[in-house]
């Protein structure tokens, strides 16, 4: 592990070609890898954050919304070039989420995350 991703730091991020853009406080320590249908398809990998770390900067407008199953995430993506570079939803306490993929984080190298397997097929 990269001594530098062992706490929470402030991180930007976005889709591909840069309509949408954000800005999240993160603990790149605790990475998730879901094997869900869409996630495993994605290829994403999660960091889990309170709504009150994430600052959507660009895009809003733009997003379009994919939800399936239960509907209880909101897998948002830019309609231009495709990329989910966060999603939203609730954790069990009822608070507001935001699920950041951290492949679409600016300057991290993934190779040096640890990330957890986490089974979201069973849910």
């Amino acid at each position: 592990m990269d001594p530098d991703m062992d706490q929470a730091k402030t991180y930007t991020g976005g889709c591909h070609c840069g309509r949408v853009s954000y800005r999240a406080t993160a603990d790149l320590t605790q990475v998730l890898d879901c094997n869900c249908s869409i996630c495993e398809k994605r290829g994403a990998l999660w960091s889990f954050v309170p709504a009150e770390s994430f600052a959507l900067r660009a895009g809003e407008e733009a997003l379009k919304d994919y939800q399936f199953g239960k509907k209880s995430i909101h897998h948002l993506f830019c309609p231009q070039c495709g990329v989910g570079a966060f999603s939203r939803g609730t954790n069990p306490q009822g608070n507001e989420m935001i699920a950041v993929n951290v492949r679409c984080l600016d300057e991290i190298d993934v190779a040096a995350l640890a990330p957890a397997a986490f089974d979201g097929r069973s849910l």
